[in-house]
């Protein structure tokens, strides 16, 4: 059961901001190639609150495209697709990629914050959930540097979406939170020498090869790098 209020005014705001993100969290963890219904009364006996707020979270979730709402059936949580994981895959390298440049070229000094992510990782290499908050923060800290409040929101519900779509297979691929860490240190390496076209490429291959996970060894086809002969 949800500690929530959910009477009149401000409280009722806070039910249904603690229903949306009780449920979307609850969504994220259901396996990606699992389709679901959701009912409102269930969940909102579950949750300890009035069928409102849930209603109001789902018709949330639904813009979002988190779920999809049918008449007389419930909320229904579709399967994610190959086509899916790609387009939000390529929407976040599109996002990264102008990140980093956006890093070197007004020239932040953000290596240090991101070294210290990254050795924090390391004390939790065998800590999914850690790990990977850790992943966001870690690209999460260069996108916000970037200076784009607008583009930083965005980038954020790519990452909330990617949680379905399988973070956590990481973990199952071999070496793979190792290889994570290598490729962290390649970006920052290029960031800390505001070097634009191999903080690119290294964002790049950090992608390519977070997606080849995702999508079971199928991997994602990112356009070369033009000019990279100096």
């Amino acid at each position: 059961m949800l500690n929530t209020e959910h009477r009149e005014g401000k409280n009722a705001v806070s039910a249904q901001d603690s229903v949306y993100e009780w449920l979307r969290e609850r969504i994220a963890s259901t396996p990606r190639d699992d389709g679901a219904f959701l009912n409102e009364g269930a969940l909102a006996e579950e949750a300890g609150v009035s069928r409102t707020p849930v209603r109001e979270a789902l018709l949330r979730l639904e813009a979002e495209g988190w779920v999809q709402i049918v008449p007389r059936k419930g909320a229904f949580v579709p399967p994610i697709s190959d086509a899916e994981v790609d387009a939000v895959m390529h929407a976040r390298l599109l996002i990264e990629d102008w990140g980093v440049r956006e890093v070197c070229r007004i020239g932040v000094d953000i290596a240090e914050r991101l070294d210290a992510i990254i050795a924090e990782q390391r004390e939790h290499v065998d800590d999914p959930n850690e790990f990977i908050r850790l992943d966001r923060e870690f690209h999460r800290t260069i996108v916000d540097s970037a200076g784009n409040a607008v583009l930083a929101n965005f980038y954020k519900s790519l990452r909330d979406r990617q949680v379905r779509m399988g973070m956590r297979a990481v973990f199952r691929a071999v070496h793979r939170n190792e290889q994570v860490l290598a490729e962290h240190e390649s970006i920052v390496n290029a960031l800390r020498a505001l070097d634009e076209l191999d903080a690119v490429q290294a964002v790049r291959d950090h992608i390519e090869s977070t997606i080849s996970v995702l999508r079971s060894g199928q991997s994602l086809s990112v356009a070369p790098l033009q000019g990279r002969n100096r």
